[in-house]
């Protein structure tokens, strides 16, 4: 695995957080169809509004899908089917070791984006 470059935090008060909710760093297996076949890839950040789903097939921005995954909890947390949209998608650049490919994903479902950010702040 190739070292980053830059410090992704270096600059931080540069940039202003537009997040509505608060993401959290992980590693959660994620299963979705994508062109009608089953996709298997790991979300690297989740917040109630969304996750980035690291993938060097990553689908274009604004296609819709629905999601399933489990949160990482001591006991096993009952999965969870979310409908979603490709927020924006970054395919892979070969001498770019700044920037993980894939998607971000917005979760489109009001109840389901409540719901789980409720069972967020339960995850220490």
């Amino acid at each position: 695995m190739k070292r980053r470059k830059n410090d992704p935090l270096e600059n931080l008060d540069k940039y202003p957080c537009n997040r509505r909710h608060r993401r959290r760093t992980l590693r959660v297996m994620v299963d979705y169809v994508a062109e009608g076949r089953p996709c298997c890839e790991y979300a690297t950040t989740l917040g109630a509004g969304g996750m980035f789903i690291r993938s060097d097939n990553p689908l274009p921005k604004g296609s819709m899908l629905k999601i399933r995954f489990r949160l990482p909890t001591e006991e096993e947390s009952p999965l969870l089917e979310m409908d979603a949209r490709v927020a924006w998608s970054q395919t892979p650049v070969e001498d770019d070791s700044t920037r993980d490919p894939g998607m971000g994903i917005e979760f489109t479902d009001k109840l389901a984006v409540a719901e789980l950010g409720r069972m967020l702040l339960k995850i220490p």
